[in-house]
């Protein structure tokens, strides 16, 4: 019987227009140019800054575009999975909200939490769906906001995050092409060192935590980054030992964009040379959940059918991940 796999058939991005540059930012906190870019690769992050907009105005953005280079109808979309720790509000879910922005009428939609890992857990989690024929068109999308819980005053974290959107579109293939592994972590007692303190059940929003600032993310950097080489690495030479992939098999790594350090420290444990890692942390910062889909956006005309990829990221919680696909289609074309 052949083997039915979830292939990405389509990729899409969005960014906002107004560029945070680290120059602008020189004048916000005490901070400066050469000290941003020396340890985390950044010289820029986009914001979206008009009002009245939030994470599903990108997510829909993004969606927007994949349905018209993919030739789908909204209508015929099945699924939608927005992975996002930024929604645009508790009740209802951003995913819900993008579907009907984007007229996916007979989709069922819903959010996946899992920082900056979310996206990999929402495509491991999708896969599911076209690979038991349950559905035959599946979204998902990585969008986050985070200049919309990152404190301006908090030189720390103000540095590292920007705005943005990415969605691929999944649909079955028979070829041996699509997603083959995916290993998936997560550690809980990572919280105390990359949480937002208030806002939850646990500490419901008051005249007092406004006042404390506890509204915004709270990174404590060392046992962060600490965990994230450990982990990132870790975890993306497991993915290749248990599928026999060398590093010359390997055509691309798509790391999550959080530090240009940690995916150095990622890419030599894997033995990947920098020709083989996406990169556009220098121009976006981190999106959180966006940042995988926009590396494959911006080097999709670089993919070839049948590419070796690994996706790895690792985000609060703590969560981590990789997945090992296949790539099925010829980008140029």
């Amino acid at each position: 019987m052949t083997k039915i796999r979830a292939a990405i058939t389509g990729v899409s991005g969005y960014v906002p227009n107004y560029i945070l540059t680290n120059k602008e930012l020189e004048k916000m906190v005490d901070t400066n140019d050469e000290w941003i870019t020396s340890r985390t690769g950044i010289h820029e992050r986009r914001i979206l800054k008009e009002e009245g907009k939030a994470s599903s105005d990108m997510g829909a953005e993004a969606v927007n575009i994949l349905l018209n280079k993919t030739n789908t109808d909204a209508k015929d979309v099945d699924l939608i999975i927005c992975a996002t720790t930024t929604p645009d509000m508790f009740v209802a879910s951003t995913a819900c909200i993008i579907a009907d922005k984007v007229n996916a009428k007979n989709a069922f939609a819903y959010d996946l939490m899992a920082a900056c890992s979310g996206f990999i857990y929402a495509l491991a989690t999708g896969s599911k769906f076209i690979e038991t024929n349950t559905y035959q068109k599946v979204i998902i999308v990585g969008v986050d906001m985070m200049s919309s819980i990152i404190d301006y005053q908090d030189r720390a974290t103000c540095i590292i995050f920007g705005d943005g959107a990415g969605a691929v579109l999944l649909e079955k293939n028979t070829e041996e092409l699509g997603l083959y592994d995916s290993i998936l972590k997560s550690d809980g007692s990572g919280r105390e060192f990359l949480h937002m303190k208030a806002g939850g059940s646990l500490n419901p929003a008051t005249l007092e935590t406004v006042k404390n600032r506890e509204h915004y993310v709270f990174q404590d950097g060392q046992p962060v980054f600490k965990s994230a080489v450990k982990n990132m690495a870790d975890v993306s030479e497991e993915i290749m030992k248990r599928n026999n992939l060398s590093s010359n098999d390997v055509a691309w790594l798509v790391p999550h964009q959080a530090n240009k350090r940690i995916i150095d420290a990622t890419a030599r444990r894997m033995g990947v040379g920098d020709e083989k890692v996406m990169l556009n942390i220098e121009k976006y910062g981190n999106t959180t959940a966006a940042t995988i889909p926009l590396c494959l956006w911006d080097y999709e005309e670089r993919l070839n059918k049948g590419d070796n990829i690994i996706l790895a990221a690792f985000g609060g919680g703590f969560t981590w991940g990789s997945i090992y696909l296949k790539w099925a289609y010829d980008s140029k074309k």
